[in-house]
């Protein structure tokens, strides 16, 4: 309904204040989840790390909110935008008050649940009955933003039933080097992983930008899935280290791969093979630019997904701040040089290629920390086995040249076809923990309820 170009502008926009947040927030997730799981039994040290980490946080978030208005006022493009930029602080302040990371520590997973259920539901219903036209694109920013507001208002009134913030607590020293430091690593995890929509709105047009945000849009929802289970796992391995069970530590990594696997590349094959009916369906008519970059991109559920295991569930429960740092380095150093050679040339699709040879240096680079510390490798042998039993199922593609008229049934298809078949593989051929365990469970099940 907004259109492609509107779209465009909003994400632009929504990605510099991506980046003030960032800044505000710096290392505070990562840290607070793991001193969080330290002391959530507790109160008073539970009390001291949360006011602590909330009062670093609010001093720069104030320090972010000063640099992005005077941005606002001295680059041209951000003055065209201002109004939804000055709606954007909303977000920043409330990334300060969100504190997520508390309920993550504490494993608190059902109040984080039904709260962004109710929310985003409710957020959904908002942006069906008011925004009506192209024009409402500001509306439609506004509410984005205020499902951010809302979240932080319920989070900040529910911690009240696990903390008592007090600045009197507070112990900066003992905090702020890893803030920063993980701050950092943020922020150039950043300059490759998203700085490629800010960039491409400087140098080409909003346009491009909604291709290129378009395109992401589905791997963006599914990567959010496996983000929420390597959050999951972040306060679990962190216990495991604490107490030097390395063993279980290595046993919950090798899952979490297992899983991996039997996730994202079945989801992989159905989005290279259905892109134009995937981008049709999200986005309509007018995105036919954002199919070939989403198949340049979709590969990153696996990359970024190993990624996040080696380094969410490995070194930073190992307190690695070091390690991580330097990946993000590389990362960044990588993206920002290919940014100006291809971005500025081939726009949404240089974003993508940009996006994805980042990727894999961080996740090469998080690969040789890993090894040295714990002696955990790459599982080469199993994942080239797996590309070689992907090929049988390329005749499902034949599916995908339906007309367009059976846009749907021609998604259901192949989905389902590949589904099945991955299921077999991974259950028959790979052994896939996980996937046997799900399948035991059933059978379990079912066999105890035939009995009764």
């Amino acid at each position: 309904m907004l259109g492609v170009n509107n779209i465009g502008i909003c994400n632009f926009v929504d990605s510099i204040i991506q980046y003030f947040v960032i800044f505000s927030m710096m290392g505070v997730t990562t840290i607070g989840i793991r001193e969080v799981a330290k002391y959530k039994d507790n109160r008073d040290g539970l009390s001291k790390v949360f006011s602590t980490l909330v009062s670093i946080n609010l001093v720069f978030t104030f320090l972010s909110i000063v640099v992005l208005i005077i941005c606002c006022f001295y680059i041209p493009k951000l003055q065209s935008y201002s109004q939804l930029v000055y709606v954007g602080i909303g977000r920043i302040i409330a990334g300060a008050l969100l504190v997520e990371w508390l309920y993550t520590g504490l494993e608190n997973f059902k109040y984080v649940t039904v709260r962004s259920l109710i929310v985003r539901v409710l957020y959904v219903l908002l942006v069906f009955l008011l925004v009506k036209d192209e024009n409402d694109y500001i509306l439609y920013f506004s509410l984005n933003v205020l499902s951010y507001v809302v979240n932080a208002a319920l989070n900040w009134a529910y911690s009240r039933n696990y903390v008592t913030f007090s600045i009197k607590s507070i112990d900066v020293k003992k905090y702020i080097g890893p803030y920063i430091i993980l701050g950092i690593y943020l922020i150039l995890t950043n300059l490759y992983s998203t700085f490629n929509v800010m960039y491409l709105g400087f140098v080409s047009n909003d346009t491009e930008v909604g291709y290129y945000t378009t395109a992401t849009k589905l791997y963006s929802i599914i990567m959010a899935v496996f983000t929420a289970f390597t959050s999951v796992m972040m306060p679990r391995m962190s216990s495991l280290v604490a107490n030097n069970q390395m063993e279980d530590f290595k046993e919950l990594t090798n899952k979490s791969k297992d899983a991996l696997f039997a996730f994202s590349i079945p989801l992989i094959i159905i989005s290279e093979l259905c892109a134009p009916q995937i981008i049709g369906i999200l986005a309509g008519t007018g995105y036919e630019g954002a199919i070939l970059p989403m198949r340049i991109i979709m590969p990153l559920m696996l990359i970024i997904g190993y990624e996040q295991i080696i380094i969410l569930q490995v070194l930073t429960p190992l307190k690695k701040d070091v390690a991580i740092l330097v990946n993000s380095a590389i990362g960044a150093s990588l993206g920002l040089l290919l940014n100006f050679f291809l971005v500025s040339k081939l726009y949404s699709l240089g974003a993508s290629v940009v996006l994805v040879v980042s990727e894999i240096s961080v996740l090469l680079s998080a690969q040789y920390f890993v090894s040295k510390c714990i002696g955990y490798k790459i599982p080469l042998r199993a994942l080239l086995k797996r590309l070689f039993l992907c090929l049988p199922i390329v005749f499902v593609s034949i599916f995908s040249h339906i007309e367009p008229a059976y846009v749907y049934l021609s998604l259901i298809l192949v989905s389902m076809v590949v589904i099945i078949y991955w299921a077999l593989v991974e259950y028959f051929i790979m052994h896939n923990i996980v996937v046997l365990d799900i399948v035991n469970k059933i059978l379990y099940c079912r066999h105890k309820s035939g009995s009764c």
